[in-house]
């Protein structure tokens, strides 16, 4: 890189060179310590240059464990040494019950070191791939640092996926962690898809397309978990069930589910909720101009709609139905499942210059025709959801 037109080369530090050399060296000398064993002992009955050379290749294979081990964490350590131990004192019972029932022969010895290998085997990996799960910040000491290497696992919904919204924060970068897509999520999605009814089918394409984009974004890691839980018939209950599992959040815009989590004890992270924070905000008092769009439910209400989706309750703009009027804010009215917003219409009050411009254009609605009309911030844009519910 270059700065103020002098080319700047970066440096490691002088310690960390050092460091490294001084590994690099202890490595060679540990191998050629090996070499050496190998050419004075012969312990393959092999010719002396030949045992030497083997030697290299058992230290090299050490040192490339040794290597690999570094890159682990603890908690994979500790699963794999538990499984180990396991699995050797497994394989012990199985070679008692081979050694009473088999003849000493080479049969025996045969069955005995593979039960050996095997097990050893199956208890390091399955143990280190559960290790995951253990928690060592609970013991505190030098395990409590493993708390800061804890990844973040975020469970996608079937109906946050339809939504599509994920997608547009994920490309955006607030959204870290890892990405957790259940297999029985991607079989729900797959019905839908390949439903006879055509706006399910639809929605489920749609997720599909997004699961693509989400894979296709750099900053977010995609992983699909194969954790089914046969007893429970719900998907979401088992998406509960998992994020127990993975001590993780459930990324959903389903307030049932939501709720129903959150009873449970599992965090949720509510793309509604999310949507609703970022809503502009609108106090008592203001003066807002809005597209009467229908009759309310109370008499002589209108109702309108922000581009949203947001509700506008209007007193008195019955008639004013087709309408662009300049409204007085009462009250707003905001909860996890959306918000809305009271306002009263004065037909003796002038129309104001300074009022709030919102624009409308609700589903199946032309836009209204205003010229001075604003449009909504590019973040609400990525916000605003897509007409998609979750599939019965």
């Amino acid at each position: 890189m270059t700065s103020g037109g002098q080319e700047v080369h970066s440096v490691n530090p002088p310690q960390e060179r050092y460091g490294f050399v001084d590994v690099l060296l202890i490595r060679c000398l540990f191998v050629v310590v090996i070499a050496v064993i190998c050419l004075l002992i012969h312990p393959f009955n092999l010719p002396k240059n030949l045992d030497g050379v083997v030697g290299l290749f058992i230290g090299g294979a050490i040192i490339l464990f040794e290597w690999r081990l570094r890159a682990t964490s603890l908690k994979r350590l500790i699963g794999a040494a538990i499984g180990s131990l396991l699995g050797i004192l497994g394989a012990y019972l199985f070679a008692l019950v081979i050694r009473s029932s088999v003849a000493p022969s080479p049969v025996q010895s045969f069955l005995q070191i593979m039960i050996m290998v095997t097990m050893s085997y199956v208890g390091l990996a399955v143990g280190a791939n559960k290790g995951d799960l253990l928690n060592l910040a609970a013991l505190g000491g030098v395990f409590g640092g493993e708390k800061t290497g804890k990844k973040s696992y975020k469970i996608l919904d079937t109906s946050v996926i339809i939504d599509g919204r994920i997608a547009d924060i994920a490309e955006t970068g607030f959204l870290d962690g890892l990405i957790v897509i259940p297999q029985f999520v991607l079989r729900e999605l797959q019905l839908v898809a390949d439903s006879a009814d055509s706006l399910k089918r639809n929605r489920g394409r749609r997720g599909l397309d997004i699961l693509q984009r989400l894979q296709k974004t750099a900053s977010v890691e995609i992983k699909i978990v194969e954790d089914d839980f046969p007893s429970v018939r719900e998907v979401d209950l088992k998406l509960i069930e998992l994020a127990k599992l993975y001590e993780g959040k459930i990324l959903t815009n389903d307030f049932n589910l939501n709720k129903v989590a959150q009873l449970q004890g599992v965090a949720v992270l509510n793309i509604n909720e999310l949507a609703n924070s970022l809503k502009p905000i609108v106090l008592p008092g203001e003066i807002m101009r809005v597209f009467i769009l229908k009759e309310g439910k109370e008499y002589n209400q209108g109702v309108a709609y922000l581009d949203d989706g947001t509700m506008v309750v209007v007193d008195n703009a019955r008639k004013m139905i087709g309408k662009t009027v300049d409204i007085s804010v009462t009250s707003v009215l905001q909860t996890t499942a959306g918000k809305m917003i009271f306002g009263k219409w004065d037909e003796r009050a002038p129309s104001r210059h300074d009022a709030k411009v919102i624009s409308v254009s609700p589903l199946n609605v032309p836009p209204v025709p205003t010229s001075n009309i604003q449009s909504s911030p590019e973040v609400a844009n990525k916000l605003t959801p897509a007409v998609a519910e979750r599939p019965d």
